[in-house]
């Protein structure tokens, strides 16, 4: 039985608890996942997925179900410390290629640093499949400027939760593309 992903949704929260497990939870209720187990896999967007949005994608989901994911999270109790999670989406031209996601978590990033670094990472994979030359070195924009003269690259986004952590207690964020076989 083959199990390819026929819609996606992107998803993002924030929990604040004394708990560690209690924020991460508090997260998922945040990014309205919480009633699904979440089985993480790893970064490919399959062709002829096709991104729905969230307030749709919710409604497909039954409690209890074995739930695809791409995910990021990041957590910590340290006092006043910024945190981001982050998924980058790179999608090719051609639709019958696969295209790639990343997952990025990150301490002491804004989320704008994060999102951005977590579409180079997805773009920088999907660029490398399709025999684009670009310099690792180059800033996220002139990389940016040649996936997009290529033609081969036509689209890159991201969702990106952040957060500074509140005293005396967990913040967890997270990011994630949530599958769906129907």
């Amino acid at each position: 039985m083959l199990l390819v992903p026929k819609k996606m949704f992107f998803t993002k929260g924030v929990g604040f608890h004394k708990e560690e497990l209690r924020s991460f939870e508090l997260a998922l209720r945040d990014a309205g996942v919480e009633i699904c187990n979440l089985v993480h896999v790893s970064s490919i967007f399959p062709p002829g997925c096709k991104i729905i949005s969230p307030k749709e994608g919710k409604k497909l989901l039954i409690p209890g179900a074995i739930t695809f994911t791409v995910l990021a999270r990041c957590c910590t109790n340290e006092p006043r410390r910024q945190l981001a999670a982050s998924i980058g989406l790179a999608l090719p031209a051609d639709k019958s290629h696969y295209g790639y996601l990343s997952e990025h978590h990150s301490y002491g990033q804004t989320g704008k640093e994060a999102g951005d670094y977590a579409e180079d990472l997805a773009a920088a994979m999907l660029a490398t499949t399709l025999g684009i030359e670009f310099d690792e070195d180059k800033s996220w924009d002139e990389k940016e400027e040649v996936y997009r003269l290529s033609g081969k690259i036509i689209k890159t986004r991201n969702v990106t939760q952040s957060a500074e952590n509140r005293s005396g207690g967990y913040t967890t964020v997270l990011a994630a593309a949530i599958l769906l076989m129907d």
